[in-house]
Parts: C-alpha cells; sequence; structure tokens
C-alpha cells in the first residue's frame, strides 16, 4: 500500500476524506500498481442522466470496504501499491467526442506508466476511450457484464452513445471479438441489430436464461475459455444487476443477477490476464438508499482482489 501517516482503514467508517475503498490520494504515477479512477461522465445517455454522479457516492459508500477478502483472503493493499488518483477532467463536457478524448489521455499517462486501472463511471460510452489508452499496443479479451450488449450501430442518429461503444470498440481494432463474453444480455430492444453484430464477429453471448440454466461455475468456465490467457478487460454494467438490488441506473431491466452471482462471476476470474476494469452507470438521483452505489464500491473491491493477485504474481 502506498505509505501514508496512519492507516485510514482503522478509522470509523464515517470519518476522514472519502476516496475509493480509503485508499490514499495521489498524482504521483512513479509508485503505483493499481490506479483507482473516477469517470464522471454521462454526455452520452439518451434517457436517464445521472451516472456523472456515480464516482463521487461510490467513493463514499466504499468507506464501507475493509482490507481482507473473506473468502480468499485475498489483502490487495499488502500485494500491490494502490491510491485513488482522482478524476478525470474534462475540458468541453457538453462534447461527447472531446470528453471521449479527455478519457483516453488520462488513461494514456496510466498506461505509458504500467499502471493498471480500476474505474467508476460514468456511462457505459466511457470504456471505449478506456480501451483506446490500454489497446494502443493490442487488442484485448473483454469480460462484459451487462443487461445489453452495447453493439448497437447509432442511437438517435449518433454513433457515441452508452449504447455503442463496443461495436466501435471492434470496428477501431481495440477489442478482439473472438475472446469476448457478454453475461446477463436481456431486455426488449427496438432493433435486433445489438444482439446480432455480435454473434457475426465472434463474440460469445450468454443471455440470463443460458446463464439461470447454466449457473455461475458453468458460465465461469465458458469465460475462461473464451478469453485464454490473452490481456483482458473486465467491463461491469450494474444494470447486470437486477433492479430490485440496484435500482439506480439509466436503463434497469428486471430478471438480472442477484448480488451473490455478480460476486462469484468476479471471484471467478482470477488467474486471468487482466489488465483493468471498470464498474459503470451508477446513477445515484434514481437511489436514495445509496444502496446501488454500495453494490458498485463492492463490485469494485472484488475486482480489484482480483487484479491485485495478478500484477502481484506477475512480479515474482
Amino acid at each position: 500500500m502506498v505509505e501514508n501517516v496512519h492507516n485510514p482503514m482503522n478509522e470509523p467508517r464515517y470519518s476522514g476524506i472519502p476516496t475509493f475503498m480509503r485508499a490514499p490520494h495521489t498524482t504521483n504515477l512513479n509508485s503505483l500498481d493499481i490506479a483507482l479512477v473516477g469517470v464522471p461522465y454521462d454526455g452520452a445517455v439518451e434517457a436517464r442522466s445521472g451516472a456523472r454522479q456515480g464516482p463521487r457516492q461510490i467513493r463514499d459508500m466504499s468507506s464501507m470496504m475493509r482490507a481482507i477478502h473473506h473468502v480468499t483472503r485475498i489483502n490487495p493493499y499488502k500485494l500491490c501499491r494502490i491510491a485513488d488518483v482522482g478524476d478525470v477532467h474534462f475540458k468541453q463536457i457538453f462534447d461527447v467526442v472531446a470528453s471521449h478524448a479527455d478519457i483516453a489521455s488520462f488513461y494514456e499517462r496510466l498506461h505509458k506508466s504500467g499502471i493498471v486501472p480500476l474505474s467508476a463511471g460514468g456511462d457505459h460510452s466511457i470504456t471505449l476511450p478506456i480501451m483506446r489508452a490500454i489497446a494502443v499496443d493490442h487488442p484485448v479479451g473483454l469480460v462484459h457484464i451487462d443487461a445489453h450488449t452495447d453493439c448497437c450501430d447509432e442511437e438517435m442518429n449518433f454513433k457515441y452513445s452508452h449504447g455503442t461503444p463496443l461495436r466501435r470498440a471492434v470496428e477501431e481494432g481495440l477489442l478482439e471479438p473472438k475472446r469476448t463474453i457478454q453475461i446477463g444480455i436481456r431486455g426488449a430492444a427496438n432493433s435486433d441489430e445489438c444482439w446480432e453484430f455480435g454473434p457475426k464477429q465472434g463474440i460469445r453471448i450468454v443471455y440470463i436464461e443460458e446463464f439461470n440454466k447454466l449457473g455461475v461455475e458453468k458460465v465461469i468456465t465458458e469465460v475462461r475459455r473464451v478469453v485464454g490467457e490473452g490481456p483482458t478487460y473486465v467491463s461491469f454494467d450494474i444494470d447486470s444487476i437486477d433492479p430490485s438490488y440496484a435500482p439506480g441506473t439509466g436503463t434497469p431491466e428486471i430478471g438480472g443477477l442477484t448480488t451473490i452471482e455478480a460476486q462469484g462471476l468476479i471471484r471467478g476470474l482470477r488467474g486471468l490476464n487482466l489488465v483493468g476494469a471498470d464498474v459503470v452507470e451508477v446513477s445515484p438521483p434514481f437511489d436514495s438508499s445509496g444502496n446501488t452505489a454500495l453494490i458498485g464500491a463492492t463490485i469494485m473491491y472484488e475486482i480489484l482482489c482480483v487484479l491485485a493477485e495478478k500484477i502481484n504474481s506477475d512480479s515474482k
């Protein structure tokens, strides 16, 4: 863990300045393995905006996280140097393309420094500029947990929305479709293009009905088969969780994952060649209880444990 005067993990949950997981805040990229990043952007949402406020509330709720995982006994802070590096700064917040460029620029700095990013969004469009930074040398595989494929061509006659990032990533050569798996997909649509594009490119879709039939362990086996040993990114949309657990999101779809199923999926990624991850679409205005942000923070912690274990093993 990055050196600090005291260990904030030992402080009361209600005290201190909220950072992701109570990690120290730093702008020094010379002493980090994992950067926790906020991307407060939802300019690519066509309906229920509010995910721009996600990182701030996730930080607050992540004060409830502790250090040692109760199942794996992983303490990520003993394995890696971890810090909250703050939020992406936007110079033209009303311009989607310019804002995506700001995101990509921020992550290019992390990538050049050899730092693995774990991010809180923000709408799902942020995944595209993050991939533009971390997949600059070679395309990545993807574990995508979501209610939607995000493979539409356009939304409202525009190609850069929260429903299009993965189609753009494939087209730009950032994403290896044959090493991509999408889990939890469900909900009606006005066009079947969102479901047809992926399989035509080689993407494996596990609809929620198949997920329920197979169960977590068999889906994990399929995940590991699909992504293999190559570099892999994880993108977790909070709307993959059933809205009875996580109502605070822009496009809720009933019939989703339970929280324990989501945790099981993340724990099943241990040992994969993970190069980064994000948790997106937490929209605080639609959940005054804060529970959706708590779920988002907990999923971030689960991912942090898996990332830290992988990075630590690579350094030995």
